[in-house]
């Protein structure tokens, strides 16, 4: 990503827009200001304007009794020390956060009228060039570096420009194809191209990509186009895709708390029915797992279907008795 350092990626978007319209506001800021504006700890207040100088945001600190941190050239009208590269920097960071937060929509509203007039159309495609989905899909990679074609792609996405993609698929076969890139996703420790193809919107895993060579020729976006809905569209495609299987049953509301623990994001709680009993859907890959996955939360459960799974539960529930009956054995007498 363009000048952007660890300790910037891993801010919170909506303090790093609160402390640069604090800076906008006034001559001087301190570290206890904005810890206590913010509600966090001086330590934490220190590091993030340690992260936004470090990052290239034209910030820079005043030693003495009058002193604290002060944006280059004033900023107290506009951001007018900000380069393109480091507008654009800031509102891509900004931007997941502005997906699903309307305080942070409203401060980046304010810093793009803030902002120098040849930098505001890149730093709004920048505001919604990216979506941040923290949950993985179980993966154990643990190699966390940015894959090659990031910069390159979050640039045409920015700018608008059309790409020739080259791809090699998971089976190991690469192709190579113009595509309309729309915007990228970090979904767990991957990353995420959503692009317009000849063939529809598809989305294409960046570590797999072979080669990016842009085009002059524009992107068609549809006019309707927003990254974050497009994105949960995707992901609950895939979700289905990759859990196929759904249990459908009821529990009793003691019992839910212990149902989400065991089974997270496959879960569905509809509303309660007269009788208090709650209607619950839960997602897996195959009967006999889901059934295995359940099978302790009988005390709460009552599995409707399908059929597959009961018959499961009914085998372990014979097998579980027959192995910890205590016939047999012997007793504490």
């Amino acid at each position: 990503m363009t000048g952007f350092s660890e300790s910037m990626v891993s801010m919170r978007s909506d303090r790093l827009v609160a402390i640069l319209l604090m800076l906008q506001r006034r001559d001087v800021v301190t570290a206890p200001e904005v810890a206590k504006e913010l509600e966090v700890s001086e330590r934490t207040a220190r590091r993030d304007l340690d992260a936004l100088s470090m990052a290239g945001i034209p910030l820079y600190s005043v030693r003495g009794r009058h002193g604290g941190w002060r944006l280059l050239g004033g900023g107290r009208t506009d951001l007018s020390g900000l380069t393109a590269g480091e507008a654009r920097a800031l509102f891509l960071v900004s931007g997941s956060a502005a997906a699903t937060t309307p305080a942070v929509k409203d401060a980046l509203r304010k810093l793009v009228r803030a902002l120098p007039e040849p930098f505001r159309d890149e730093a709004e495609a920048a505001a919604s060039a990216q979506v941040v989905d923290p949950h993985p899909w179980g993966s154990s990679r643990v190699d966390q570096s940015p894959p090659d074609f990031l910069d390159a792609l979050y640039d045409a996405v920015i700018l608008g420009t059309q790409v020739r993609l080259g791809y090699i698929s998971s089976a190991g076969i690469e192709t190579d194809r113009i595509v309309h890139p729309l915007g990228v996703v970090a979904k767990g420790l991957f990353w995420y191209l959503v692009a317009h193809t000849d063939a529809g919107r598809r989305t294409f895993r960046i570590d797999r990509v072979s080669a990016v060579m842009p085009t002059e020729e524009p992107v068609q976006r549809p006019l309707d186009f927003d990254l974050a809905e497009a994105w949960h569209q995707i992901a609950d495609t895939i979700d289905r895709r990759r859990a196929p299987v759904e249990v459908h049953a009821t529990c009793a509301p003691e019992g839910i708390g212990f149902l989400r623990t065991a089974v997270g994001r496959d879960l569905e709680v509809g509303n309660a029915d007269a009788d208090g009993r709650i209607p619950v859907v839960i997602h897996g890959h195959s009967e006999y797992g889901l059934a295995g996955h359940i099978s302790g939360l009988v005390e709460w459960l009552d599995v409707t279907g399908p059929h597959g799974v009961r018959n499961h539960l009914a085998t372990i529930g014979t097998a579980l008795a027959e192995r910890y009956s205590p016939r047999g054995r012997f007793d504490d007498e």
